[in-house]
């Protein structure tokens, strides 16, 4: 079992519109890793969609290099969701 490769497990919960990285599991293969993240992180039914991903797929940025990626965001204020008006009828924005 420590051969196996290591999967990053995301739930989507009932009243979320996004899924949330809730933990990791190891298995042969993705079938296996959906059961293994079914069983361990949805058992009180809290879940309507479940991710595995490879944790070898994942790329991520370090926290140092904060600075270079989000600061020049600052700098263009039509970005910003406050920018714009957003009308009553627009929902989960």
């Amino acid at each position: 079992m420590k051969d196996w490769p290591l999967w990053e497990v995301f739930i989507r919960s009932q009243h979320g519109l996004a899924h949330k990285h809730v933990g990791s599991v190891h298995a042969p293969d993705a079938a296996l890793a959906l059961k293994n993240a079914r069983d361990v992180y949805t058992r009180r039914n809290e879940g309507v969609s479940i991710w595995v991903v490879p944790s070898a797929a994942i790329t991520a940025s370090a926290p140092d290099d904060k600075a270079a990626l989000f600061e020049p965001a600052q700098d263009k204020i039509y970005r910003h969701p406050t920018f714009f008006p957003v009308p009553e009828e627009v929902k989960h924005m």
